[in-house]
């Protein structure tokens, strides 16, 4: 950390400025900061409880082997977008890359996919964490109640955001070191000391793969599939780059440690909870509903309720929280280069040098499709969309490297420079996200509640669909790649921030922290060689 401490003041945003940008947000993260960010979105905590149940119902007990396969795919994508960000280190990550790599149409469409694909995602994170606020007051929830308090979260979320980076930065590490201490721990101990069965659990399906047809491949793929939705948070260290001190060697570094963290804790959890779990054949006949908590109070007793139940929802508010901060960022990155709708008002920042624009905008939109958790198999709609339109850009912002590498017209000149491995490695991430979209996106009646109408189970499908129709009409409509030349940002004019004084910083911060640069300089050239276009 200390390396990106050493640099002078002002190198990062003249690095900036180099990219056509002025320094607008408040850069004051570490490299601790930017993982804490990473790791909260990906959170092992809420990964576990989105895909434990689902995983083991449609492939039993050796569902846990779909986990590792999913993150070795994930680190072949995290190879390219390390390169990416090691030579761009900018918010909005797929948008901006894409647009230089292969011009401003794609970028802008794999920018505007990325988008929702969070927006989205945030509202699908505050829903799943609104029964746990319940269940910490023995409440019971309905729908109506449901919605009101993810609605709750997503402003908390947005005023926790508004007050800038250094208090995001401190809400988050505090969130995810209880969690992952507690994760670690609980993980460990059902392990070591409460294994009901052997390891020869992971070799059976418990005839789950009745549900397939009696096909266990077509069990295991439908488990990648679920899978799929635990590892696809570390792009967050890449929302905040701009935040981040020497962003094009530390963005790189956090996005490895956050990735790699979390699935080995998700991995051990995942192990831990079958083998601890008094009847997994429960889980596989749709009779347990929650897995996880029903092996921590086997093992623990029925006092460990309340304390689990508490740091799963620290582990999901601090998910939402942060995730809300990504897709703030992402929004600013789009406004700020006048193609995104209302252009003016999202690239706002407050006084406190936090994409207050960004984080209003972001949480209407999310907050608006929370009205489907009005209805519990349209909400899982939006799942089943989120992880499919998360792998969209993932697939994209790997196919425009590739291209660009063999085409000529990229040779990577950040300090990450891999050469004929990076390219093949390149091409593998290419295929696999390729795989995992389609994979992610096939029609699987499995995967919907029984009785959920047709448009559930074909819900990834349309609703990536829906979101690329809407981008490319917005592209023939209101053409915003006219405002991108040759890949240079054409950055609209910054309006005056609010007068609201930044809160007090350490000694530490007032060393590396600085004022925003004037935003209505005219951009400078940005100096990639031949990468730039």
């Amino acid at each position: 950390m200390s390396e990106g401490m050493d640099r002078p003041a002002d190198a990062d945003a003249s690095r900036l400025r180099d990219l056509g940008y002025s320094q607008e947000l408040r850069r004051s993260l570490g490299i601790l900061g930017n993982i804490s960010m990473g790791f909260a979105v990906v959170s092992p905590v809420v990964a576990l409880y989105a895909v434990s149940m689902v995983g083991t119902t449609v492939a039993g007990p050796m569902w846990v082997w779909a986990l590792p396969l999913v993150l070795a795919g994930q680190c072949l994508v995290v190879n390219v977008y390390a390169e990416l960000s090691a030579q761009w280190p900018l918010a909005g990550g797929p948008y901006q890359w894409g647009r230089r790599l292969l011009g401003p149409a794609f970028g802008w469409l794999g920018g505007w996919v990325w988008q929702f694909a969070v927006m989205f995602g945030n509202t699908t994170v505050a829903y799943l964490a609104a029964p746990w606020v319940y269940a910490l007051f023995g409440a019971v929830p309905t729908p109506g109640g449901l919605v009101a308090v993810a609605v709750g979260i997503l402003l908390a979320g947005m005023l926790v955001n508004a007050y800038g980076i250094t208090i995001l930065r401190r809400f988050v590490s505090m969130g995810i070191a209880a969690e992952a201490v507690a994760s670690v721990l609980v993980g460990l101990a059902l392990l070591l000391f409460f294994r009901e069965h052997g390891f020869a659990l992971f070799t059976e399906t418990l005839g789950a793969e009745a549900l397939s047809g009696g096909s266990t491949v077509l069990g295991l793929l439908a488990a990648v599939a679920v899978a799929g939705w635990a590892f696809i948070g570390f792009d967050a260290c890449v929302s905040t780059a701009e935040e981040t001190r020497d962003a094009g060697r530390q963005v790189p570094r956090a996005m490895w440690w956050a990735l790699l963290s979390v699935g080995t804790v998700v991995i051990l959890n995942a192990m831990a909870v079958a083998l601890a779990h008094p009847r997994p054949a429960d889980v596989v006949a749709g009779q347990d509903l929650d897995p996880v908590t029903t092996a921590v109070v086997h093992a623990f007793g029925g006092w460990s309720d309340k304390p689990f139940v508490v740091v799963v929802l620290i582990g999901f508010l601090a998910c939402a929280v942060a995730s809300q901060g990504g897709a703030a960022r992402g929004l600013f990155s789009l406004a700020r280069d006048g193609v995104f709708p209302f252009s003016r008002h999202v690239r706002r920042v407050n006084g406190r040098q936090a994409p207050i624009g960004g984080l209003v905008a972001s949480t209407l939109i999310s907050g608006s499709a929370l009205v489907l958790g009005l209805n519990a198999t349209a909400i899982g709609s939006l799942i089943a969309f989120g992880t499919a339109a998360t792998y969209l850009p993932f697939f994209l912002v790997s196919l425009a490297a590739f291209i660009a590498r063999v085409r000529g017209t990229w040779v990577p000149s950040g300090h990450i420079r891999q050469g004929a491995r990076g390219t093949v490695l390149n091409a593998l991430a290419v295929l696999w996200t390729a795989f995992e979209v389609v994979n992610v996106c096939w029609p699987r009646a499995v995967l919907a509640p029984p009785g959920a109408p047709w448009y559930q189970v074909w819900a990834a499908l349309l609703g990536t669909g829906v979101v690329l129709g809407s981008g490319l009409l917005y592209l023939l409509v209101k053409r915003p790649q006219d405002r991108l030349r040759d890949g240079a940002a054409a950055p609209l004019p910054a309006p005056a921030p609010a007068p609201v004084p930044a809160p007090a910083a350490s000694p530490a911060e007032d060393a590396t922290a600085r004022p925003a640069e004037d935003a209505t300089a005219p951009a400078a050239p940005e100096a990639a060689g031949p990468a730039a276009h």
